[in-house]
């Protein structure tokens, strides 16, 4: 169940949350414990997210709050998470995984809660399901970049094996992914990042083998390097990676939302501050499209 307020609003404090929110998030707890129908789906909704807790790609459902629209309904998955606190950080204690890495990785929750801000101006968990990640110990914060615990599939491994790895589909790999909020993506930044990714599933993971690194991002699409300079911090983060397959469909709303905050945004209207925006833009209006790049590279 949920902590008291005094315990429930250090516990957000903990996670990063807007302390803007925090005030509104305490005093609807106790709206969620005191209301039967709610309890039981918070109860339920914790039951579901820890069960088979650390095991990679267990498939999570969730159940939905069929509430009136409203900040309750938008930040009830805060609840949820936060109930699961204890469970989250057992799983990381007996992984013998340091503190700092765990309130660093859980701190994913705040930031989540701030792109929703940035995006509607309200209170809001952005991607809940996305979180889920984090607090069943399959993704963690190091570094600059997070890594996710994962496996190949069928398609890139083929691929990677083609290059020469040994490697097929249904082995470990890690997931990369760059959070939003926290400093330019500089080589410093990525090598200490990688160095302490290696290590740290070397030691908490060590019945999994880590070979490779995945990404699937925009930051892979190598139209970019038509844009940018060449030792440009996006530039130089491309290439760390091998093409693990070709672009499919466009993508163009990926960059805007990650670039700009909101996916939406007329592209006439995009505003040309920095290079990384100019290129965004500048492509865009000249009637070009974004993809999704697929890289790897061995760890």
């Amino acid at each position: 169940m949920l902590p008291d307020a005094d315990e429930l609003a250090e516990e957000l404090l903990d996670l990063a949350v807007p302390h803007e929110d925090i005030n509104e998030l305490v005093r609807m707890g106790r709206r969620v414990t005191d209301d039967p129908e709610l309890r039981a789906i918070l109860e339920a909704s914790v039951r579901e997210l820890v069960q088979d807790m650390g095991e990679v790609g267990s498939p999570v459902d969730l159940p939905e709050l069929d509430w009136p629209s409203g900040p309750l309904q938008r930040c009830f998955s805060v609840y949820v998470f936060v109930a699961a606190l204890p469970y989250t950080r057992a799983y990381h204690r007996a992984r013998g995984v340091p503190a700092e890495v765990t309130r660093h990785t859980l701190a994913d929750l705040g930031r989540n809660m701030a792109v929703h801000r940035r995006r509607h101006g309200v209170a809001g968990v952005q991607a809940p399901w996305w979180l889920v990640h984090h607090f069943r110990g399959e993704l963690y914060q190091l570094g600059r970049l997070q890594f996710e615990r994962a496996r190949h599939g069928e398609r890139t491994a083929r691929m990677i094996a083609g290059a020469g790895l040994d490697v097929s589909a249904g082995m470990p790999c890690l997931s990369l992914h760059i959070p939003d909020y926290l400093g330019p993506l500089s080589p410093r930044a990525c090598e200490r990042s990688l160095a302490l990714a290696a290590e740290f599933f070397a030691r908490h993971f060590p019945e999994e083998k880590y070979r490779t690194v995945l990404c699937h991002s925009w930051l892979l699409d190598p139209q970019l390097k038509e844009y940018l300079p060449a030792d440009s911090n996006i530039v130089r983060f491309q290439e760390r990676f091998r093409v693990a397959r070709r672009l499919a469909e466009p993508a163009d709303t990926e960059p805007v939302q990650f670039v700009f905050g909101d996916p939406d945004l007329a592209v006439e209207s995009l505003p040309r501050r920095t290079a990384v925006e100019r290129a965004v833009g500048d492509h865009l209006r000249a009637g070009g499209h974004w993809y999704v790049g697929h890289g790897w590279f061995p760890l």
